[in-house]
Parts: structure tokens; C-alpha cells; sequence
């Protein structure tokens, strides 16, 4: 699918830099991942010369952006932090790429929507954000195709999966201590399982190193569910003889109040790259059974 041409992950720790390196091993890519020890991206010494010249250093012929700040309540008191990750960072990436003429693949996010449309959102509908940092990425998605080059914009959502922080292992690990769960149950989204986020990665990559359209693509989960499906869902996953789960209780999100305001519905329509492509989203209970069996499988490999 990708070939031999060198590869660049940018955010070697995060969960889907993480999979883009292990599928990297299984395909036999030249796949590299710089993570902060490399390259700190936070900081303002990460300018267009020095992405170049990383760039360069690796011999990349392919780039995929998956570094980002995630900390979603947090960016509403450090929102020049997350401007700084979100938008300008892949803003001189995408430059640094359109002048080398390397294709690009960054990472976005359904944090762009407000939740107001009662179907999927396709790429093309109008973007809302209802905090920071949906706002300091959308940023980053104006910055990256106002570059010009060949690049892919993939908005992905509620991921999860063995690696790095997320819901899945949050709530497993609250499960060996409690007897009941509180979660979120009036926001709806489409899951979408690390691994799957990043074979769309490298599938939206291949797609422009075949000449493909360049633009904004959508990648997550093939259909909608709640936090607290998934957390009831994870729950049964979970319990076996002599060892039950808590139960699931679900609650608004006016009872469980975060700094940043969440949208109702987030639901993500990934038609768009699945014709384009041979990647297809995966149901959340399927990819939710696969992760915990992944993640299970990791952790007796001591692994994670």
C-alpha cells in the first residue's frame, strides 16, 4: 500500500502515533517516530527550519502529523499552549512539506462541529466549535490547507485503544476499585478504535501518493454511541466468574459539569474516504472488543 519511501510520525507517545509505529513494523515500512526527546514541538525553537531540517535528517517522503494537545478542559485556561500545538505547529509543518513536495496527513478532530445537525456530519458542512480546542484546531485546519501542498486533513473521534490515555482504559482502571460507573449518556459519537485511526493514516497517505484529492477527510467509527454505551459495553468485556464489573449508572452532562462545553452529537460520516480508499470504519462494539483484547493481550506481554 505505502511502498518503500520513508515515513515521519510526528508525536511518537500519543495513542495513535503509537499504532501508526507497531502497524509500520507489521507492514514491513520504513516508518520513524519522533517524539519530544527529538523534537519538542511545544516549544517556539520548533520553527519551520527545524521541521525542515528533521525532515531532511530522516530522508521523509511521506509525513503524518499525529502530535497534538489533547487535554480538552485544560486548553480553556492554557489556550495559547493549545493554539501553539493545534494550529501553528501543523501550519509550518504544512509549509515545510508543500515546499519539499512531501504529502502530509494531519490529524483533526469532531471538536470542529457544535452538535446542532441531526444527521453525520460529511467534510463539507460548516464548522462550530463550542471550546478552545476546538477552535485552536480548526486552526490548524485552515493553517494546513492555506499551505497549498498535498495534504490530508483527517478528522477522527473518540479515540481509544491500548496505548497512551483514553475513555477505554480510564474506565477499566475506575473498574477495579468501584461498584458503579457515572458516564455521560445525552453525548453521542462514533468511536473509533486507535488502530483503525491509524491504518486510515497510512491509507490517506497512500491515497496522495497516488495522485489523489488532497482536502479534509473524515475517519472514525461506522456508527453512533454514547459514553456510557461504550462504558456498559467495556463493562461486559470486562466481568467474568468471580470477578464482576460495576454497573453503569447514566447521567446528563449538566450532572457531570467540565471546564469545556462538549457537543451533543459529534457523529463523524467517513463514506468520503472509504470510496477513495480500501480502509472501512469499524462498529464500535467490534472495535471495542478488539482494543480490550489487544489491550489484554499487551498488558500479559508486559508491554503496557
Amino acid at each position: 500500500m505505502i511502498g518503500d519511501a520513508p515515513v515521519l510520525v510526528l508525536g511518537a507517545r500519543g495513542q495513535v502515533a503509537r499504532e501508526l509505529a507497531r502497524l509500520g513494523l507489521e507492514l514491513g515500512m520504513s516508518l520513524e517516530t519522533a517524539g519530544r526527546e527529538r523534537l519538542d514541538l511545544s516549544s517556539d525553537s520548533a520553527d519551520e527550519t527545524v521541521l525542515g531540517a528533521l525532515i531532511d535528517q530522516t530522508g521523509a517522503r511521506g509525513v503524518i502529523n499525529a502530535a497534538a494537545y489533547t487535554a480538552v478542559d485544560l486548553a480553556e485556561s492554557e489556550p495559547e499552549r493549545a493554539f501553539h500545538l493545534n494550529r501553528d505547529i501543523p501550519g509550518r509543518l504544512a509549509r515545510v512539506c508543500a515546499d519539499r513536495a512531501i504529502p502530509l496527513v494531519h490529524y483533526s478532530t469532531d471538536y470542529v462541529f457544535d452538535g446542532a445537525k441531526a444527521a453525520a456530519y460529511v467534510e463539507t458542512d460548516p464548522r462550530s466549535p463550542l471550546n478552545v480546542y476546538g477552535r485552536s484546531k480548526a486552526g490548524g485546519e485552515d493553517q494546513v490547507l492555506a499551505a497549498g501542498g498535498d495534504a490530508i486533513i483527517l478528522r477522527t473521534a473518540w479515540v481509544f485503544g491500548a496505548f497512551g490515555r483514553n475513555f477505554m482504559k480510564t474506565m477499566l482502571s475506575l473498574a477495579e476499585t468501584r461498584t458503579e460507573l457515572t458516564v455521560v449518556d445525552d453525548q453521542r459519537g462514533r468511536p473509533t478504535w486507535s488502530r483503525d485511526a491509524a491504518q486510515a493514516g497510512l491509507a490517506a497517505l497512500d491515497l496522495l501518493r497516488r495522485g489523489g484529492p488532497s482536502g479534509l477527510y473524515h475517519a472514525a467509527g461506522a456508527d453512533d454511541a454514547s459514553w456510557a454505551d461504550l462504558a456498559e459495553h467495556l463493562m461486559g468485556l470486562r466481568a467474568v466468574p468471580g470477578r464482576p464489573s460495576p454497573a453503569v449508572r447514566r447521567i446528563t452532562t449538566a450532572e457531570f459539569p467540565t471546564a469545556a462545553q462538549r457537543s451533543p452529537y459529534s457523529g463523524l460520516d467517513s463514506s468520503r474516504l472509504a470510496a477513495q480508499t480500501d480502509w472501512r470504519p469499524s462498529g464500535w462494539r467490534s472495535a471495542a472488543s478488539a482494543a480490550y483484547a489487544d489491550l489484554q493481550s499487551l498488558v500479559s506481554k508486559g508491554i503496557v
